[in-house]
């Protein structure tokens, strides 16, 4: 198959959707890969290096989607890349559809044959592709929010692990999946005052066992949330349905009644958010204020994290990437059903029941 790489577009996207390595191996297995010039170059990789592993280096975007009968990515497609797209193309790539209702009738009209990272879902529930990036973001969550309570950023001027004698700062996490799990271990290790929130108590029995007793585990619901809420220095909100948008738990009400100078790091945002004074930013210009409380809201956020997360995604991504090149998206999924999950949009139709839902439209399955 013919496999295209293109340079990333969003804002301080500086990841890229193959590594070297990646490339080496679908080229060893009889693939011909084109990445667009420079593709790498924010991640640490070299037009050399692709090319020295078997890979083509192609001089511009349009170029690789004329050739590749598959597109490997990060982010999803934007605006000026729809033109790019093509009948029957296979796009692989985070899609978060359920909050882009026009690129999925985008993708639809022009019958490309979508494959989301973020809803290819193991049988354990486990989703492969979403976590290493949610490591990430979960990680950076935690250090971008100890960046703004920071006085001279506009925060309230609190150290989250406090010292000797003066309490730490309250952090207060709301999900405990990945992302959360992460932004804990951070917080944790600084030194702060931990509180996970979950409808999961199983997964809470598991936070309150890996963590020993470090972190304060409650059970997700309205007067938990709003009392948390109000109390914390730094509010996470890491939560994930699959494919769907994420729910708002946390009201206008509650952030304004947050002490000013204290700070909200929603990594749902991409899915929508979970706040409902959340919305997207970008890294160039990532906070605002609503009520005194700072906003850090930027849906790629392991953007500016590249080089650890382009290494972390490619080593997710090639084992389904090699599948679908290797027999195609139709024979692929029918053999492999986390990846038969992953297929969001479909011959014109959405296939993933989540996403038309939320967005209002048909919804035709796929049938094996």
């Amino acid at each position: 198959m013919i496999i295209g790489v293109p340079k990333e577009i969003k804002i301080s996207e500086n990841r890229v959707g193959m590594t070297e390595a990646g490339v080496k191996q679908l080229v060893k297995e009889g693939h011909t890969v084109y990445v667009e010039k420079d593709a790498g170059v924010g991640s640490g990789i070299s037009n050399q290096q692709y090319e020295q592993v078997g890979g083509k280096i192609l001089d511009t975007k349009a170029e690789v989607y004329k050739k590749a009968e598959m597109i490997v990515k990060v982010k999803e497609p934007l605006a000026d890349e729809y033109e790019l797209l093509k009948e029957n193309l296979i796009l692989y790539t985070y899609l978060h559809l359920a909050a882009e209702p026009k690129l999925t009738k985008v993708l639809a009209e022009k019958k490309v044959k979508a494959i989301a990272y973020e809803t290819i879902q193991k049988p354990d529930g486990s989703l492969p592709l979403l976590t290493p990036m949610s490591e990430v973001a979960g990680r950076m969550a935690t250090q971008i929010g100890a960046f703004y309570l920071q006085k001279d950023h506009g925060g309230k001027g609190i150290l989250l692990g406090g010292v000797t004698g003066v309490k730490p700062g309250k952090v207060t996490i709301i999900g405990g999946g990945v992302v959360g799990t992460n932004a804990a271990k951070m917080a944790v290790g600084l030194g702060a005052d931990v509180t996970i929130l979950d409808v999961n108590l199983s997964r809470l029995e598991y936070l309150d066992d890996v963590f020993q007793g470090r972190v304060q585990t409650l059970f997700s619901n309205a007067q938990n949330i709003e009392q948390s809420v109000i109390e914390s220095d730094l509010l996470v909100g890491g939560v994930l349905i699959t494919g769907q948008k994420a729910p708002t738990l946390v009201s206008k009400q509650m952030i304004s009644a947050m002490s000013k100078g204290s700070v909200v790091v929603d990594v749902a945002v991409d899915q929508g958010g979970c706040i409902e004074t959340c919305r997207p930013t970008s890294h160039q210009h990532p906070t605002y204020e609503v009520d005194g409380v700072i906003h850090y809201c930027v849906p790629n956020m392991p953007g500016v994290a590249p080089r650890t997360s382009t290494y972390a995604l490619t080593n997710t991504t090639l084992r389904y990437a090699s599948m679908l090149a290797a027999m195609g998206v139709e024979d692929a999924i029918a053999k492999d059903k986390a990846l038969f999950l992953g297929l969001n949009v479909y011959n014109g139709y959405v296939c993933y029941e989540p996403v038309a839902r939320d967005l209002g439209m048909e919804y035709r399955p796929y049938k094996v």
